[in-house]
């Protein structure tokens, strides 16, 4: 049974940084694809960012290009996203998702390809 736990949620003025965890327990993150996503209020849930922990293939929206960091701690057992430059439309619920084996649609910031999800850490940015 996979359990994700999101944390490092937080509010932050525009330009700052924020560095959100996701700890992953029941199963090794190794030769998965975990990715972060995000939804506000009114808006359907967005791919932020995607990786596969077997080997260095990463993902992020348009949005967060030159922004945002993905990256993976195996022996934590634990995926990042580093925030930086943030904006205040980047005011989200973020949320980790998991799934092994990868789907076919995980690198296009599909949520659908993800099957287990954690229950969001808040960032509000202004």
């Amino acid at each position: 049974h996979v359990q994700l736990v999101e944390s490092g949620g937080g509010s932050v003025q525009a330009g700052g940084s924020l560095r959100l965890s996701c700890e992953m327990s029941g199963k090794t993150i190794e030769g998965s694809c975990m990715g972060w996503f995000r939804q506000s209020p009114g808006k359907e849930r967005e791919g932020v960012a995607v990786l596969f922990t077997g080997a260095n293939m990463k993902y992020y929206a348009d949005s967060v290009k030159g922004r945002f960091t993905v990256s993976q701690d195996t022996l934590k057992n634990t995926i990042y996203l580093q925030m930086n430059s943030l904006k205040p439309e980047d005011t989200a619920m973020y949320y980790c998702a998991h799934n092994r084996p990868c789907r076919s649609n995980w690198s296009q910031l599909d949520s659908g390809a993800f099957g287990n999800w954690g229950r969001g850490t808040q960032v509000t940015v202004s």
